[in-house]
């Protein structure tokens, strides 16, 4: 089993889940995250006073998924959040021991 942490723009979470369904991987969780990476954030005007956003808003994907899945997982992240443009975010994928259903008590593939 993997699991892919994708650092998506918020604008792009429902492209992002639409293209993950059609590939059949259902079911993630969200979290909305501040962070910045190359582009040290930016600035703003608000009421003509310039400020700088340091942390820029992102949302985190997670997403554990068979190891056969992944290919198509990563390509449908990758297609639907991309915008070409500095800070489109980062996909990060990890092996998971096991994972168990806390209702039923399955683990493994079972429990996802």
């Amino acid at each position: 089993m993997k699991k892919i942490e994708a650092i998506i723009r918020p604008y792009k979470l429902d492209d992002v889940k639409e293209a993950l369904l059609e590939e059949g991987i259902h079911g993630m969780t969200i979290t909305e995250v501040r962070g910045y990476g190359r582009q040290k954030g930016h600035k703003e005007t608000y009421r003509g006073s310039e400020y700088q956003i340091e942390f820029v808003p992102k949302l985190k994907i997670e997403i554990v998924i068979d190891n056969k899945l992944l290919e198509k997982a990563v390509d449908a992240i990758l297609r639907t959040a991309k915008t070409g443009q500095v800070g489109d975010g980062k996909i990060f994928i990890s092996d998971i021991s096991d994972a168990i259903r806390i209702r039923t008590d399955e683990s493994g593939k079972s429990a996802l």
